[in-house]
């Protein structure tokens, strides 16, 4: 129960008025146009002999004259009468607030006839449909005509009586922006009571039992603050749209969540009940945990830690939600350092796996030592269809956001989503450009070691043809350093080998010099480039120590000084250093536990 309907006179029985007035607000929280619009509502019922029944203010605050005796149906008229002032955005800035209060309420007065709700009270009942019996077209043409002089001010459709209008015109103080966010909120809410509405009456001209939001729990605190995210928060709001509410204690002990945990590959949002958030302290979670979503935070584990990568995403979201005041956070599950702010979640967890024996204790939102992203987490990027899927959701959420200029966001997390909106450049299209960058094609001479055809009008002349220059051609060449370990997946190592023969090929690379190791390094010497991945058979298959391998190329007195090295890996192999230009090829998802100087290309199988 909201905190507006313990209003009430401290005598022990409320009198009749009260009664009838707040079974009336009962009523339309239970109305599918209207209980979208609950959270927002703040009513005051007290004596007010000055208004004949109720006022409604630009910010959704309601007086009513608790002196007026009325049945509970009357009430329900009058409220949804104020609720749908806001609802219409019919607070504007007018030169002429009356004529334009008066426009207002013609148009009000005919959608409550057409809505059927609660009783107009006897006072309204003979009035004509608009002003001197002209009928009501829209609010601006009724507010042109009454401006003009071309119909009167009687008879008087505001419920505060003919002295006033009932809709409180909004003071100077109040900014356009304001008035403007407040109307777009309103709006957005009766809308999407209008859509419960229209569902409601489908299912029950189907024959199907309506689903009511109080009945079904839609009604709760993570609900509405995903109907907020929808209607008021543009940036999270295409995402939220996309995920389940998912309120179970027992689940939810099952699962130890306890707060709030996010599952993007199944579209679900975990909420403990038992952890008893308000609605500020709900949007902040909701808005956390769709973050991790939005900003791809688990395919990005890359090898990491994943509980200490959730602790290092939970700082940089936190500083960043607390930053732009969205909501407040909880009392528990916390995370949230001064001097991290600003700082990207790679920069954090460099700094967080540094003390592992404190990180330990450290809670997130769904409890001590356990992250709050669900799922599997070995993957670089996910799945194509969710990074598109989610990526599309956060480009409509910032297009909208700007759109409606509803601010700036943190320096850090703009980038973020900067970063987000382009796609990863896949492993080999990387790869390739580092062919590119090492390997020009080569330089064509003229040769009459190679006689081109003669022409048929001089066919005694011999002319010369086009070869490549031979000394630049026997500097053309790379070696390949192969990890034969048993933990290396023949499915990637395929892939790798035929990416680097069909680059190298393309470049006109007439060899590449190849080394297995694993306990020890074997040469296979120069091999042409279109029988790397044919002819390659792999010797050994015992541990992996890459260095003896390294030295042998280095060491060559046949292999070009100059000459770059690829490494393959899986990543479980001892330290090595290379001196000279190297890159090196792991499987997706792992990452060197070492330091390396050269590029590191991440293989996908597809």
């Amino acid at each position: 129960m909201s905190k507006r309907r313990n209003r009430r006179r401290k005598a022990d029985e409320p009198s009749i008025q009260e009664q009838n007035f707040w079974s009336a607000v009962s009523r339309l929280d239970h109305d599918s146009t209207f209980w979208h619009m609950v959270e927002t509502w703040e009513i005051t019922f007290e004596p007010a002999p000055e208004i004949r029944w109720a006022t409604v203010a630009y910010d959704g605050s309601i007086r009513a004259n608790s002196e007026r005796l009325a049945s509970v149906e009357e009430w329900e008229y009058v409220l949804a009468h104020c609720y749908l002032h806001l609802g219409l955005g019919h607070f504007r800035r007018r030169t002429r607030w009356r004529e334009w209060s008066l426009a207002c309420d013609c148009m009000v007065r005919l959608r409550l006839d057409a809505l059927r709700i609660g009783r107009a009270p006897e006072e309204f009942q003979s009035l004509p449909d608009g002003p001197d019996g002209a009928p009501a077209k829209d609010e601006e043409s009724l507010y042109r005509r009454l401006c003009e002089g071309g119909a009167g001010l009687s008879p008087v459709y505001s419920l505060s009586g003919s002295d006033r209008p009932d809709m409180l015109e909004p003071d100077a103080q109040v900014t356009d922006k304001v008035l403007e966010k407040m109307r777009r909120e309103y709006e957005s809410k009766l809308a999407l009571g209008i859509q419960d509405a229209v569902r409601e009456a489908v299912e029950i001209a189907g024959g199907l039992t309506p689903r009511r939001p109080w009945e079904s729990g839609e009604g709760s605190e993570p609900c509405r603050a995903k109907s907020w995210c929808m209607a008021s928060y543009p940036l999270l709001g295409a995402l939220a749209a996309n995920f389940e509410i998912i309120e179970d204690a027992k689940l939810c002990a099952r699962m130890d969540v306890s707060i709030a945990a996010v599952n993007e590959s199944a579209r679900e949002l975990y909420f403990n009940p038992a952890a008893g958030l308000d609605r500020d302290e709900t949007r902040f979670v909701m808005a956390h945990e769709l973050l991790h979503v939005a900003l791809r935070h688990q395919g990005r584990t890359q090898g990491r830690d994943p509980y200490l990568w959730n602790v290092a995403c939970d700082f940089a979201i936190n500083a960043w939600l607390i930053e732009m005041r969205l909501g407040s956070p909880p009392q528990v599950g916390l995370l949230y350092d001064p001097e991290l702010k600003g700082l990207s979640a790679e920069t954090i967890y460099d700094r967080v796996v540094k003390d592992l024996r404190v990180c330990r204790r450290l809670r997130t939102l769904r409890g001590k030592g356990k992250g709050d992203m669900l799922g599997p987490s070995d993957r670089v990027h996910g799945t194509a269809d969710l990074d598109d899927f989610y990526r599309g959701c956060l480009a409509r959420g910032v297009q909208l956001h700007e759109a409606q200029g509803r601010g700036l966001l943190p320096s850090g997390l703009a980038e973020e989503i900067r970063a987000q909106m382009q796609p990863p450049v896949p492993w080999d299209v990387r790869l390739a450009r580092w062919f590119d960058q090492r390997f020009a094609l080569p330089e064509m001479r003229r040769s009459y070691a190679r006689a081109s055809r003669r022409q048929a009008a001089t066919p005694d002349i011999f002319r010369p043809g086009y070869i490549a220059d031979p000394d630049t051609d026997q500097q053309r060449t790379f070696g390949v350093v192969l990890d034969t370990s048993g933990s290396m997946g023949r499915v990637l190592l395929a892939r790798a080998l035929g990416a680097i023969a069909g680059f190298a090929a393309a470049k006109k690379v007439p060899a590449a010099r190849v080394v297995f190791c694993d306990a020890q390094a074997y040469d296979a010497g120069y091999m042409p480039t279109e029988a790397i991945a044919d002819r390659v058979q792999v010797r050994g298959r015992g541990g992996t120590v890459l260095q003896p391998g390294v030295d042998l190329l280095e060491r060559a007195p046949d292999f070009p000084p100059n000459g770059p090295i690829l490494i393959i890996t899986d990543g479980w192999c001892d330290a090595f250093r290379v001196r000279r230009d190297h890159a090196v090829l792991v499987p997706a998802g792992m990452k060197l536990p070492f330091p390396v100087r050269g590029e590191v290309f991440q293989m996908e199988a597809r």
